[in-house]
């Protein structure tokens, strides 16, 4: 059967009812903020175009750190990016039509440049995200440290006001800060309600797995880092534009931190929760700041420490419970049952004449302990080779340093007759690489429909404002999810599953991704007989009928002898030996390695 190439339509139902839901709820609030100025004294009609803009800002803070786990104290350095830009050029250069929209163009310019450098510096392969943190912590501070830097031309700690500017009516403001904030909400919300948004969360739950499906996380965190940068900036000229007055305040520290507060009280990872709580936390700080100037401040203090403690989701879920029933949220529309479809796989890897996996003289050197010395093995087409050897014999690290040209320190490994470099693990799975661990790696909270869209994004993409509920899948990935069962449970969260199923389900997603080499570490650990028994005909199935090169790492060395076409000895980091199963079986040297005998090992 040829590949289906066709892809669902982005009119499906998931995306239709997501968007209907977002227009519907979008109208409601352009109705309110259209005549909200009217009824409203000019006092709070200030207070709230200020929220409003907020707000945007906390939209975007959500997404970074509710959905895809980015803990940012850097926002609020776009914010002020947005208004320095607006009062600059007002007061350096000239005002008007051209220079007012010049201005603007200028602050989405500079925060898009700030927030790739910023995401260049943080999300590299390998970043730790309390790295990540410390990295957009840093950009507040020196943004206001430039700013005092600046002088007169910055207006130094005093800022700068009475720029000229479109000195509109409080209505006039009103509708554009309510329209800016509806429109950059809308377009949120149909982000993380489609297929890239299940992508963010992804992300948030088990980075590591997503890039051994080929997922470019750093490169997707920049963008998203940029795009939050540019909304931001947007908030920050606007507020500028309306107030009049700009100062160091506006891009710092502590507004960045309130940022996270407002987040976290609103309800993070629900992106209506930080809006809705910006807004209602900023107009209360504005009426009793002047009177509690300091309790205010050790009140939201207080407020922000119970529902971290308490209700870590936040305030905005525990009312979405009562809501959802009288009108479903986006979120819960969307998680529709999946739909397969399957096809046969053509692995364009296996047309090079070059063996699929081939190292040279491998190392890996943790300071003077050699834990791979010289490793040189080659795998065949349609070949099943186990990996095996005592513990410490440094079979995973053998893995790790196939599937990520980072980790060996010395060697070569090639796939498919192209040296990996040292490349990261995205760019490894495209060159035919598939790994499972030792250890089931997956997302909790994701159905099992939505791990295997996952698999497939290297392949089939993922849309940014539509949301799929169709997956292709190779028939060899089809039959795991038949053999378990997995392909009746598509809407089941993987944390429901059992341990069996969920061995299944990774390796599913790895064959989803079409590789040419799979690498697999213990993949019937904690299996009954039987669950290993079909596991084995599985393996077998791929690599004589589908034609995969298999490195399998196993200990039941008779689930190894039953099924391997040759098998590699381990030992102390060194290759002891290589042969069929008959020659390894039968070798009193590995029997002495298993006994736990000191054995002479080439170097």
């Amino acid at each position: 059967m040829a590949r289906d190439t066709s892809e669902a339509a982005p009119g499906s139902s998931v995306t239709r009812r997501v968007r209907r839901t977002v227009l519907i709820g979008a109208a409601v609030a352009a109705v309110v903020v259209a005549t909200a100025p009217f009824q409203l004294d000019i006092y709070t009609k200030n207070i709230l175009i200020r929220a409003f803009f907020l707000a945007a800002l906390a939209m975007t803070v959500d997404v970074l750190w509710g959905y895809t786990g980015i803990l940012t104290f850097g926002q609020s350095a776009f914010f002020g990016i947005g208004a320095y830009a607006c009062a600059l050029v007002a007061t350096h250069y000239g005002f008007g039509p051209f220079w007012f929209a010049g201005s603007f163009l200028l602050a989405l310019l500079a925060a898009v440049a700030v927030a790739w450098l910023i995401g260049w510096l943080a999300f590299y392969h390998g970043a730790s995200p309390l790295y990540a943190s410390i990295v957009t912590l840093a950009l507040p501070i020196v943004l206001v440290q430039l700013i005092f830097a600046g002088g007169r031309f910055t207006g130094s700690s005093s800022g700068i006001s009475a720029f000229p500017t479109y000195y509109w009516a409080f209505e006039t403001w009103f509708w554009i800060a309510g329209g800016y904030l509806i429109a950059v909400t809308a377009l949120g919300y149909l982000l993380v309600s489609s297929d890239f948004g299940r992508l963010l969360v992804a992300i948030r739950e088990n980075e590591e797995r997503c890039a051994y499906l080929g997922i470019p996380v750093s490169r997707i965190k920049i963008l998203l880092m940029m795009a939050a940068g540019a909304i931001g900036a947007g908030a920050g000229f606007g507020y500028a534009a309306f107030t009049n007055v700009v100062a160091p305040e506006l891009g710092g520290f502590l507004l960045g931190t309130e940022l996270l507060i407002f987040t976290a009280l609103g309800g993070r990872g629900t992106l209506i929760g930080p809006v809705l709580g910006t807004i209602g936390i900023d107009v209360t700080a504005s009426y009793l700041s002047g009177s509690l100037p300091f309790l205010w401040k050790l009140i939201t203090g207080v407020a922000f420490v119970v529902v971290i403690v308490l209700l870590p989701q936040g305030l905005i879920p525990i009312l979405g419970k009562g809501l959802r029933r009288l009108w479903p949220f986006p979120r819960a529309a969307a998680r529709d049952a999946v739909v397969l479809r399957g096809f046969e796989p053509t692995t364009p890897h296996g047309e090079t004449r070059s063996a699929p996996l081939r190292t040279a003289d491998l190392l890996r050197h943790y300071g003077s302990l050699k834990v791979l010395d010289g490793i040189a093995i080659e795998s065949r087409g349609s070949e099943l080779l186990s990996i095996v050897g005592p513990n410490g014999a440094g079979k995973t690290t053998l893995m790790r340093c196939i599937s990520d040209g980072g980790e060996r320190s010395g060697g070569e490994v090639y796939v498919n007759g192209t040296e990996i470099g040292r490349g990261s693990p995205q760019s490894v799975v495209a060159l035919g690489i598939g790994r499972s661990f030792q250890n089931t790696n997956l997302f909790e909270t994701l159905t099992v429909g939505e791990c295997l869209m996952l698999a497939r994004w290297r392949i089939d993409g993922a849309s940014l404002f539509s949301r799929r509920n169709e997956v292709a899948l190779p028939t060899p990935a089809l039959g795991i999810l038949e053999a378990t069962g997995l392909d009746k449970a598509l809407g089941t969260e993987t944390r429901n599953l059992s341990h069996g199923q969920k061995r299944g389900l990774e390796l599913a997603m790895v064959l989803a991704t079409e590789p040419s080499v799979l690498l697999l570490d213990e993949p019937t650990a904690g299996l009954t007989k039987a669950e290993r028994t079909a596991i084995g005909s599985v393996l077998t199935s791929l690599a004589r009928v589908h034609g995969l090169s298999i490195l399998l790492i196993e200990h039941d060395l008779d689930f190894v002898r039953d099924i391997s076409d040759r098998i590699v000895v381990l030992h102390q980091g060194a290759l002891l030996m290589e042969g069929t199963v008959e020659e390894v079986i039968a070798s009193d040297l590995v029997k002495a390695v298993y006994s736990g005998q000191a054995v002479e090992t080439a170097s």
